[in-house]
C-alpha cells in the first residue's frame, strides 16, 4: 500500500516563509549597498526598482510617502545606500526590500541635489543672460535681505556707507538657515517688490556649510529672484561657494561686501570722474571760444562786410536773373500744359457718349434701309414664287378638271374607280364641283366602260 504523504499548497509556504522572514528583527532594519537597475516611478509615485551588485540582484519599493524627502532623483546606474525591511510580496512569491531611507552612495545628498536642480533650472533657461536686469547707476535706496544679527549686514552697511552714503538701506529681515529660511526670503523678495520703494535688491549672508546656505538652494528662492522685477545681486558665504541664488541672480557677487560694492558707486571715483569732466569741459569751451573768434575775424575780413552795398547790388542782379529764368520757365509750363488740355479736350470730344450716340444713329438708320430694301425684294421674290406655284397647282386640280364635267364617286369614303368595287344596291356619293349628291347603284356594267 502507498503511503500517503501530507501536502501543503503554494500560498500556505509562501505566508509561511513571509512570517519567517517578517520574525526576523535582523531583517527588518537593514542597510545595503548597490546599483539602481529597471528603475521605474509609477503614476502614483511610488518607486519600483532592482538593487544589484556583481552577483545578486533583489527586487526593492520605495513609496511615495517615502520617497517624498529624496533631496535627488534615483536613476538607473546610480549606487545607493538604502535602509529598509525585506519581506514577502505573496502574489509573486518574492521577498523583495521596501525602502525606507535612500542616500547617494560616494556623493553627498544635498550636492546631488544641487546639480539635479541647478541643470533642471538651467535647462528651463533661468541662468539665461538675456533676463538679466542692468543694475542702476546711482541708486539712491537699497534692499538688503539677510539676517540682521549676522555679519553680512554689518559688511554692507559699513561698506555702503564709505564708499556712498548718501544712499539708503532697508533691511529686510529674514532667516539665512534652517527650514523657515527659504520661505522667509521668498516672502522678503516679494514684499520688495510690491513697495517698490528700493532700486535694487542685495539678497545674501556670511560663510558657512553647504547645509548651512541651502536655504539658497532652494527651488522656491530661486524662482522668486528670477520673477524679481527689482535687479537682485547674490551674496551668499564666499568667494569658493556658489548656489542656485548665484545662477539665477542678475548679478553674482563673491561676499556681501563685493555685493555692495557692486552696488554703488565709489564717492572718491565720482569725484575723480566729475573733475575730469569739468576739465574736459572747460577745455572744449576755451577751444570753442577760440575756433568762434577766429571764424568771427574772418567774417570781419570777408568781402560782405568790406563792401556790403556792392554784395547787395550783387545779389540784386542775381535775383534779376532769377526772376527772369523763373518767368520763362513758367510760361513755358503753362504753354506745355495749355497744350496737354487742349489735346485732352479732343480726345474727349472725340470719346464724348453724344457723339458715340449720334454715330450709332446713323448706323441704325443705314442698316434700316438696307434690312427694308432687303425685306421688300425678298417679298417680291417670294410672290412671284407663289403665283408660278399656284398656277401649277390650279392646273393640277382635281376641281379644275371637274368643271370640264367630270365627277367623283365615294363608297364609305373611299374613291371607286374600278366596277368590282361597287355591287348592286350600293349607296354611293357624287362630288360634283359646287356639291354632292347620293346615289343608289341599280346595275352596273363592268365588261367595256368605253361603250
Amino acid at each position: 500500500m502507498t503511503e500517503q504523504k501530507a501536502a501543503i499548497t503554494i500560498t500556505q509556504l509562501t505566508r509561511y516563509l513571509k512570517r519567517v522572514i517578517e520574525g526576523n528583527r535582523h531583517l527588518q532594519d537593514v542597510w545595503l549597498r548597490g546599483e539602481i537597475s529597471n528603475f521605474k516611478r509609477h503614476s502614483r509615485g511610488h518607486m519600483y526598482l532592482t538593487l544589484k551588485d556583481e552577483q545578486s540582484r533583489l527586487q526593492a519599493v520605495m513609496f511615495a510617502a517615502d520617497n517624498a524627502r529624496l533631496l535627488f532623483k534615483p536613476e538607473d546606474g546610480m549606487k545607493v545606500l538604502v535602509r529598509g525591511q525585506v519581506s514577502v510580496y505573496e502574489p509573486y512569491g518574492q521577498y523583495q526590500l521596501y525602502i525606507k531611507e535612500m542616500q547617494q552612495d560616494g556623493i553627498g545628498n544635498l550636492y546631488l541635489a544641487f546639480e539635479q536642480l541647478k541643470k533642471k533650472l538651467e535647462e528651463e533657461g533661468l541662468f539665461d543672460p538675456q533676463f538679466k536686469k542692468p543694475l542702476p547707476a546711482y541708486p539712491n535706496k537699497i534692499g538688503v535681505i539677510t539676517s540682521p544679527t549676522g555679519a553680512a549686514i554689518r559688511d554692507v552697511f559699513t561698506t555702503i556707507k564709505r564708499r556712498f552714503p548718501r544712499a539708503s538701506l532697508f533691511v529686510f529681515p529674514v532667516h539665512v538657515q534652517g527650514e523657515l529660511a527659504a520661505p522667509a526670503i521668498v516672502k522678503a523678495i516679494e514684499t520688495a517688490n510690491a513697495l517698490r520703494q528700493v532700486d535694487v535688491l542685495i539678497v545674501g549672508r556670511g560663510g558657512g556649510s553647504i547645509e548651512d546656505l541651502w536655504a539658497f538652494n532652494e527651488e522656491k528662492v530661486a524662482r522668486a529672484i528670477f520673477q524679481s522685477a527689482l535687479p537682485i545681486i547674490s551674496a551668499v558665504g564666499h568667494e569658493t561657494d556658489f548656489t542656485i541664488a548665484d545662477f539665477v541672480a542678475d548679478v553674482r557677487a563673491a561676499t556681501p561686501t563685493a555685493a555692495a560694492e557692486l552696488a554703488v558707486p565709489h564717492l572718491h571715483d565720482l569725484e575723480a570722474r566729475l573733475t575730469d569732466r569739468l576739465t574736459r569741459l572747460a577745455l572744449l569751451m576755451r577751444n570753442k571760444l577760440v575756433r568762434e573768434q577766429e571764424r568771427l575775424k574772418a567774417l570781419e575780413r570777408s568781402y560782405a562786410f568790406r563792401s556790403p552795398l556792392q554784395l547787395i547790388r550783387q545779389k540784386e542782379q542775381d535775383l534779376d536773373r532769377l526772376w527772369e529764368r523763373l518767368t520763362t520757365r513758367m510760361a513755358h509750363h503753362v504753354q506745355k500744359t495749355n497744350t496737354a488740355l487742349t489735346q485732352m479736350d479732343r480726345l474727349l470730344f472725340k470719346h464724348h457718349p453724344e457723339s458715340q450716340v449720334n454715330r450709332s444713329a446713323k448706323d441704325l438708320e443705314h442698316m434700316t434701309g438696307r434690312l427694308t430694301r432687303s425685306m421688300a425684294a425678298l417679298q417680291k421674290t417670294k410672290q412671284q414664287s407663289f403665283r408660278f406655284t399656284l398656277s401649277q397647282l390650279n392646273a393640277l386640280s382635281p376641281l379644275a378638271i371637274m368643271e370640264r364635267g367630270y365627277s367623283l364617286t365615294y363608297k364609305k369614303g373611299t374613291i371607286v374607280k374600278r366596277v368590282d368595287q361597287v355591287q348592286v344596291e350600293d349607296e354611293l356619293a357624287v362630288k360634283l364641283t359646287d356639291g354632292s349628291i347620293d346615289v343608289k347603284v341599280m346595275k352596273k356594267k363592268g365588261d367595256n366602260l368605253n361603250d
